[in-house]
C-alpha cells in the first residue's frame, strides 16, 4: 500500500506552523480573487467608453415643403420618404383618399396634382414643392356637392364606398380630359380605378351624367 506523502512545511523560529491549504480552500479563494478582477473590470469600462464619446445616430432626412391642398397653403416638414398620401392622411388629416393596395394598382388614393389625375400612395411629397393638390374633400363648394358626387348618388354607382373618393377625383380627371366621348372610351380611362363591388356599369353612367351626356 502506498503512503501519501504531505510537503513538509518548514516554520520561522517563534512561528506558529501553517498548515497548507486544502482543495476547497484553494477553489474559495480563487473564485474571490477571479470574480474581483472581472467586477472590477466590468466597472471601469464605462469610463474608457465615455472618453471616446457617443455616436447618437441621425434621423432619417427631412425636407420643408410648401403647397396648395384644397385651396388653402400648406407648409410642413416630412421625411423625404413620405409619400404624398400619408402626408394627406397622416399630416393633413385628409382622410377622404384611400389607402387600399399601396402600389399603384386600384386607384383608391387618386388626387389630381395641377389637374393631374395620380395615384398619390406612389407620388413622393418632396416633389410637389410649391404644386395644387385636389383631394376629395376639396370638390364640393361648401353644401353644394360636385356635379360628379351628385351623379354617383343618383346612380347609385357605389356599395362598401372604399373606392369611391379614387373614383370620382379620377372621373373628374377624365371628364376635364375631355375622355367621355362614349362609353367604351370612360371605361378605358377609368380603367385604373377598381371597385371590387362591380358597380362599373353605374359609375360609368356617373360620369356620363357629370359630363353631360346622360
Amino acid at each position: 500500500m502506498s503512503t501519501e506523502r504531505r510537503p513538509q512545511v518548514v516554520t520561522p523560529p517563534g512561528e506558529s506552523p501553517t498548515p497548507p491549504p486544502t482543495r476547497r480552500t484553494f477553489i474559495a479563494t480563487t473564485t474571490v480573487v477571479g470574480g474581483a478582477a472581472v467586477a472590477g473590470g466590468l466597472i471601469a469600462a464605462p469610463p474608457a467608453l465615455a472618453a471616446e464619446g457617443t455616436v447618437v445616430p441621425e434621423g432619417p432626412p427631412g425636407s420643408r415643403l410648401s403647397l396648395t391642398v384644397n385651396g388653402v397653403r400648406r407648409t410642413v416638414t416630412v421625411d423625404n420618404r413620405t409619400s404624398l398620401l400619408d402626408l394627406l392622411r397622416e399630416h393633413l388629416d385628409l382622410t377622404g383618399s384611400k389607402k387600399g393596395c399601396n402600389a399603384g394598382a386600384c386607384g383608391a388614393c387618386t388626387v389630381l396634382v395641377d389637374g393631374r389625375r395620380v395615384n398619390s400612395c406612389l407620388t413622393l411629397a418632396v416633389r410637389l414643392e410649391g404644386a395644387e393638390v385636389t383631394t376629395i374633400e376639396g370638390l364640393a363648394q361648401g353644401d353644394r356637392l360636385h356635379p360628379l358626387q351628385q351623379a354617383f348618388i343618383d346612380q347609385d354607382a357605389f356599395q362598401c364606398g372604399f373606392c369611391t373618393s379614387g373614383q370620382i377625383v379620377s372621373g373628374v380627371g377624365c371628364i376635364q380630359e375631355g375622355h367621355t366621348g362614349s362609353p367604351e372610351e370612360i371605361r378605358e380611362w377609368m380603367s385604373g380605378n377598381l371597385c371590387r363591388c362591380g358597380c362599373y356599369v353605374k359609375i360609368e353612367r356617373a360620369v356620363e351624367q357629370a359630363a353631360g351626356r346622360k
